[in-house]
């Protein structure tokens, strides 16, 4: 059996162990099947490697029609589209937005002064650009509406550790994406729900409502790759010089190769910003103080300093003793 083929299981194997189980069980059932096929692990590894991640693989395939049933009814879709399924996959990036990351950074977002101006990096149709029209019920924490009521997004999070949280001041609000998606176009709203993992309740209603707010007041969404500096500091110039300009990188930073990452930070640290962050421990060098083999979730960073251990999607916030 070819390398490539035995990576594709490999991967989906892992997958299926420490990521789907007990998150979604069609996945868990889909991809422990792929790993013991070898015929439908070589169509896939037809794939570029960089567009073969597991829920990228499914979401495309119940885009194009796949059956949600047993994986026969998978391997049997897949070999009769596979053309089509190589082709719209290699395509397509992996690009959640869940707008529920706002619960995570709005602590972060309290601690900065001012009018701010706001630029998301791997902004996808950019509903992590409205932390401030959305609602929050905070579990040991308040209850947060935006000033002309409860929003159609109300986000549920757990926190702890007594962080001040409030709404910021948004004036303006932009994002940077290889290929950004428009709230508007149906196609992209289609597909932005798919990426929502079978058996994962309240999530595709979440992210339609929230496509409804980016749809009737379209943030500045920019096509470009924001590893390249010249496109980072274009779209930072372009923010008022009135409010504090605050770049956002949450949950994206993995999804860059190591060399890109590390053009990404050091033009961040160039920039007169303030940067906010949601990451695996660990990812960031930078970030002092966080034993990945003890760190509880994701780090919450603000200029690559902890803030809080967070769930990656934004449902729980444990504020760390002594953050302004």
């Amino acid at each position: 059996m070819d390398a490539e083929t035995l990576a594709v299981q490999s991967r989906f194997e892992r997958f299926a162990r420490d990521e789907a189980a007990g998150r979604s069980p069609l996945y868990a059932r889909w991809a422990a099947g792929i790993a013991d096929d070898a015929q439908t692990a070589r169509v896939l590894a037809r794939i570029p490697a960089g567009h073969r991640q597991p829920p990228l693989v499914f979401a495309v395939a119940r885009l194009l029609g796949a059956p949600e049933a047993g994986y026969g009814a998978l391997a049997a879709w897949i070999a009769s589209h596979e053309d089509e399924f190589v082709a719209e996959t290699s395509r397509r990036s992996v690009q959640t937005n869940e707008p529920l990351r706002c619960a995570a950074l709005l602590p972060a977002l309290s601690t900065v002064d001012g009018p701010v101006a706001l630029l998301e990096i791997g902004a996808s149709a950019g509903l992590c650009l409205f932390p401030d029209r959305y609602s929050y019920r905070y579990a040991g924490g308040p209850s947060i509406d935006p000033p002309d009521g409860a929003s159609s997004v109300v986000l549920h999070s757990a926190v702890s550790g007594d962080p001040d949280i409030r709404l910021p001041d948004v004036v303006w609000r932009a994002g940077i994406d290889l290929e950004p998606l428009d709230a508007a176009e149906p196609h992209d709203r289609r597909f932005l729900t798919t990426l929502v993992w079978p058996g994962e309740r309240g999530r595709a209603e979440r992210i339609t409502a929230a496509l409804d707010i980016a749809a009737s007041a379209p943030p500045l969404l920019l096509r470009g790759d924001a590893t390249d500096p010249d496109v980072l500091q274009d779209a930072a110039s372009r923010a008022p010089r009135d409010a504090t300009l605050v770049v956002t990188t949450p949950g994206v930073l993995p999804h860059i190769p190591r060399a890109g990452r590390e053009r990404l930070i050091a033009t961040l640290r160039s920039l007169d910003a303030v940067w906010i962050s949601i990451d695996p421990p660990g990812l960031l060098g930078e970030v002092s103080g966080v034993d990945p083999a003890t760190w509880d979730g994701f780090v919450l960073s603000r200029d690559g300093d902890p803030l809080a251990a967070v769930d990656p999607l934004g449902a729980r916030v444990d504020w760390l003793p002594g953050r302004a």
